[in-house]
This record gives structure tokens, sequence and C-alpha cells, in this order.
């Protein structure tokens, strides 16, 4: 089970991937809407909905947003949500969590791509029917990935190693010395700021469905 850190003062989506037995498909349905009616009647709830990968498949994915972390907590360590949880414990069984403050992500898995598809098509509101059909996307090719990272990763590598170069005497330091400082520096850059930005503004290129060819 996976669970990422979240930011206490930003609404909060948590993704739940559950494994159903196929048999008490029925008997899910219902559960789960119970689920998200019951975390409508707490204090800073944004929405919720669910979607699952096939008719026929166990995989069932289970979201809702929150206002921030501790209307989320309160929702999590309540009574309500332990009763329910209890009650589906003999068909339904949690395999994996994950806690995002935004849906931009890199490039994402397909848990993380079940977040994306509910706010893609702007259901993270309250939902009052049953699950929504909705494809879990594929990662990006392998090239477009490529492509998205040297977009940051040049202007980045560019203007900094112009700046480390204006440090006196570094030219000098050992070749090994230079790189690792350089990456120690890069790297944050990268990975908090620059590709998070570069993927959401190419975020409709990278999701665009491969054309088929004949």
């Amino acid at each position: 089970m996976l669970e990422t850190e979240a930011t206490p003062t930003h609404p909060i989506t948590v993704a739940i991937e559950r494994r159903v037995d196929p048999a008490r498909s029925v008997e899910a349905t219902s559960w789960m809407q119970a689920g998200t009616d019951l975390a409508a009647r707490f204090d800073g709830y944004l929405g919720s909905g669910w979607v699952r990968t096939g008719e026929q498949s166990d995989l069932w994915y289970m979201l809702y947003r929150f206002r921030d972390l501790d209307t989320l907590e309160a929702w999590e360590r309540s009574d309500q949500r332990s009763w329910w949880l209890d009650s589906g414990r003999v068909f339904a069984r949690e395999v994996r969590i994950e806690r995002r403050t935004g849906i931009e992500g890199w490039f994402d898995a397909p848990l993380a791509s079940s977040v994306e598809a509910f706010a893609a098509a702007d259901i993270l509101a309250p939902v009052e029917t049953g699950p929504v059909a909705l494809p879990i996307p594929a990662a990006p090719p392998a090239w477009k990935q490529a492509v998205t990272i040297w977009l940051g990763f040049f202007p980045v590598n560019l203007v900094g190693s112009w700046l480390l170069l204006m440090v006196p005497t570094f030219a000098d330091w050992p070749l090994a010395l230079r790189v690792g400082v350089s990456t120690l520096i890069f790297t944050p850059i990268m990975v908090f700021w620059v590709l998070p930005w570069v993927t959401r503004m190419l975020r409709p290129w990278l999701t665009r469905p491969r054309r088929e060819r004949g």
C-alpha cells in the first residue's frame, strides 16, 4: 500500500485501488455508493466517485476529495467510515492508496491516471448514481516522455551551468565534484518545479491518443 505526503493547506484527493470479488459486484456497487454518501455528510467534503476497469474486472478505483488534511482525517478516522469499511471486507480488499494535492503528476501510473480521468470529466462533485464508465489512460509513449524531460532539463542545465561557472575556481574543481554539485542542485529544481510545469503545459500532447494505422 502506497501513501504519499499531502500538503495540509490544500485540497487533497485520495485514490484507492481495491480488489473486489466479481461475484459480489451488485453488493459492491451498493457498498461503494454508501461510502460516497457517508463521506458527503462530513465537513470539508468536495466530492467523490468511483470507476471499474471493466465489467468482469476485480479492480475498482474510488476517490474522494476534502478541503484540507484536517477534514480528510476527520472522515478517515470516523466511526462511520470504520463501520463502512468493516461491512465490505468480505468482498473488497484495499491494495493501494495514494494521496495527491494536484492532478498534474508527471507521467501518471494507472492509479494516478484515474484521478486525472475524474478531474478531466469534471465529476469530482458529489455523485448520486452508480459507477462512471471512464477508461484509465495509458502512460505517454517513451519518446514523448524523453522529449518532455529534455525540454525541462536543457534550460535548467544551461542556466544552472552558466551560473555555476561564475563561481570562482568552480571550473578548476575535479569533474566528479562539479557533476555532483550540479546534479545536487538541479535535481530538486527539476522534480519539484520544472517537470510538473512542463508536463502540465504539454498535457494535451502527452495524452493525445495514438493514430490507428491502416
